[in-house]
């Protein structure tokens, strides 16, 4: 039986450091055999489509799964909204997640700023933070009880920036959206460029927050580069930043647009007219793909969300994210201490996966997965991202490239 608590808006509230100590000593080790998670995405505000991506794909395991638990085993998930990128009340919502609600779990979060507020208090209570979307490369640096299961911006930015270069675009122009992950990618991609033999005669960064794209674009179109980089962080920006990019006339003008998956979402594609037909982007999973494991999955979806509604990579996310989590479950029969949990999750694989086989680096505890390429093609008269090539077991190329100290 699965209980699924209703979202709930945060409130001031400012926990005492021995209020907190005093809570982490009562959840350590679990013994219950009810396993508590806590979840906190953003289910409110603009970017509230990416919580429900998640939210989607993790309820979706757990009513596909729920069987497997071990007998006796009960799950309660616990919904916490933080409205957006604010780590303050990211904080407060883990707090509460763990000196009120007891969780044994936490995990979740879209946004990179919010995961790395919630790091230092899964270290501080041992309680692992399996993240289900934010993408910045050091987040798992952050703390030994945060694993990643969706990708970080270097394994999707730097072969787009590869396969850029090697198709002949010589000069290359990057505008990224103004914050970890945005710098990240803006990084992967010039380092895959350059190296690939390209040229960067430009960069721009957008603000995170409601932004006018047109002036950047404009930007972009005086430049006149071969080929253009965006990464914004996905949903309702990725419409704007497309139309844009329409309005302005930049394919026309002879400039070639590529970007991450987070640029052409699945779901958003209906939203963009025909914009996006024929782009180029790099990404660990399409709804499109025809894996036999992804075919059941995207079935499933839509047998519980309806014929028209789409499942996208931040779906995926969540759908492994709870894989993960109910395989410590079944491992550990409900009863785990945070520390023996980590040891399942930093060695955690999954063959099965919608996108493909994935598996958990156990010296990073980071994602290691194939990174597709695809062009957004019509398929059955809707637009669809085409995988048509494979990066093979990419792990995260920052975290190869800056070793630990």
């Amino acid at each position: 039986m699965v209980r699924q608590y209703k979202r709930w808006r945060p409130r001031a509230v400012t926990v005492p450091a021995a209020l907190l100590a005093a809570a982490i000593l009562s959840v350590a080790p679990a013994a219950a055999q009810t396993v508590k998670v806590g979840v906190i995405l953003t289910y409110s505000g603009p970017q509230a489509s990416l919580g429900s991506q998640i939210d989607k794909g993790f309820s979706l395991y757990i009513k596909e799964h729920e069987k497997e638990l071990p007998p006796g085993v009960k799950l309660e998930v616990v919904k916490r909204d933080d409205g957006g990128p604010n780590p303050a009340v990211a904080k407060r919502l883990a707090q509460e997640l763990v000196t009120r609600d007891h969780v044994q779990l936490l995990t979740g979060v879209v946004w990179t700023p919010n995961a790395g507020a919630i790091a230092p208090l899964a270290t501080e209570a041992s309680i692992p933070f399996i993240v289900m979307n934010a993408s910045a490369s050091n987040l798992t640096r952050q703390s030994p009880f945060l694993t990643r299961v969706s990708f970080t911006q270097w394994q999707t930015a730097m072969p787009i920036g590869q396969w850029a270069a090697k198709t002949g675009l010589k000069k290359g122009y990057t505008a990224v959206s103004d914050f970890a992950p945005g710098h990240d990618a803006e990084a992967a991609f010039i380092k895959g460029y350059k190296d690939g033999g390209g040229e960067i005669i430009g960069s721009v960064r957008f603000p995170l927050a409601n932004p006018d794209f047109a002036p950047f674009i404009q930007r972009v179109k005086d430049a006149k580069p071969d080929v253009l980089y965006i990464f914004i962080p996905s949903g309702a920006q990725a419409t704007s930043v497309m139309k844009a990019y329409a309005d302005l006339g930049l394919k026309a003008a002879g400039i070639t647009l590529v970007g991450p998956m987070d640029l052409v979402p699945d779901y958003e594609l209906p939203n963009m007219g025909d914009a996006p037909e024929g782009l180029v982007t790099s990404g660990n999973y399409s709804s499109a793909a025809t894996r036999p494991q992804n075919k059941a999955f995207v079935a499933a979806w839509k047998k519980a969300y309806g014929e028209d509604s789409i499942p996208d990579f931040m779906a995926v996310g969540g759908w492994d994210g709870m894989a993960a989590i109910f395989d410590v479950i079944k491992q550990t029969k409900g009863q785990f201490t945070g520390e023996q949990a980590m040891g399942i999750l930093s060695h955690w694989k999954n063959p099965e996966s919608p996108r493909g086989p994935i598996a958990i680096d156990p010296e990073t505890r980071d994602i290691v997965q194939n990174i597709y390429i695809r062009r957004t093609e019509k398929q059955d008269g809707h637009l669809a991202n085409i995988e048509f090539d494979t990066v093979p077991n990419v792990k995260d190329a920052w975290k190869e490239l800056n070793p630990a100290k």
